[in-house]
């Protein structure tokens, strides 16, 4: 099984909330953490991680280089580059840091003198915590591209593991490394805070959720602070909740909410294990809201 800790927004709790999952799951499953915010990976800092048992260095990507010798100087693929990696000094040459190894120029060349060549762009890291469990966390090297393929990288690495569950971290927004984290997977947990930017993200993560048909949770974090509830009231909230989710699903929506380990039962939820993991490690405070189709 595979289970996604995602979130529109960043600066959640996201990966606090993947870490406490980790610890809690590692007690009564072989699990597997994978860390796959390859942008911004923080996941060992919540397990107290500062070395890594290995590295490794992967190429996920391609860079054009010119063969002088059977380069014309004919400028064509100058011509043809959307991303102004051809540049002209004495002689035509790409700049490393703005090619996105697309090979347009390599198809466009007459005396094909551009050949595309792998590189080094990321970085895989592993470590057996010292709760038993492996943490798999990858790196994309500052400028370059290809973060979604280094997180299918980062899977493949985590499904060699013997596990029950891997739980992966993805990163905030939508984007390619977003989307890499949520593909294939059992289960969907989305971190977000009630303010009016937690709320617009969410309904974008939501949406690529609904996309991929997942079934999902929501952890609202911290509802003390920049609330936009006022008064600990969360009528306003479970309204604003309803507008959003009836755009994307048309089934019945079953609501759980607990604050500061009380639980308020709104309607049947056929599984409470998230609950139970919430009171055996107390984290507060904490309002969650538990979607069941």
């Amino acid at each position: 099984m595979k289970i996604v800790v995602a979130s529109g927004k960043g600066g959640t709790g996201k990966s606090m909330f993947a870490s406490s999952l980790s610890l809690f799951f590692s007690n009564i499953k072989k699990i597997v953490a994978c860390d796959c915010d390859v942008d911004a990976p923080n996941l060992g800092l919540w397990l107290g991680i500062t070395e890594y048992d290995s590295k490794e260095n992967i190429s996920v990507s391609e860079k054009g280089i010119i063969d002088y010798e059977k380069c014309i100087d004919c400028g064509k693929c100058r011509e043809v580059c959307k991303f102004g990696a051809v540049e002209k000094n004495d002689k035509f040459s790409i700049n490393q840091l703005t090619c996105e190894g697309c090979g347009v120029c390599q198809l466009v060349c007459p005396t094909k003198a551009i050949e595309l060549k792998p590189i080094e762009n990321g970085l895989i890291m592993i470590k057996k915590t010292n709760w038993g469990f492996p943490l798999i966390s990858g790196q994309i090297y500052p400028g370059e591209t290809g973060s979604g393929k280094i997180v299918q990288k980062l899977r493949e690495k985590a499904e060699k593991f013997e596990h029950d569950l891997i739980i992966i971290d993805a990163a905030a927004g939508i984007g390619c490394p977003v989307i890499a984290s949520i593909t294939g997977c059992d289960y969907a947990i989305l971190v977000t805070e009630p303010t009016p930017s937690g709320f617009t993200d969410l309904q974008r993560a939501l949406e690529i959720i609904n996309h991929f048909q997942l079934p999902f949770g929501i952890v609202f974090n911290g509802p003390d602070h920049n609330a936009i509830i006022p008064d600990g009231s969360y009528s306003a909230l479970l309204l604003r909740l309803s507008l959003v989710f009836s755009t994307l699903i048309n089934n019945e929506l079953k609501l759980h909410v607990m604050e500061k380990r009380r639980i308020q039962h709104i309607n049947t939820c056929k599984n409470l294990l998230v609950f139970l993991f919430f009171l055996i490690i107390k984290v507060t405070p904490l309002v969650f809201i538990k979607i069941s189709l």
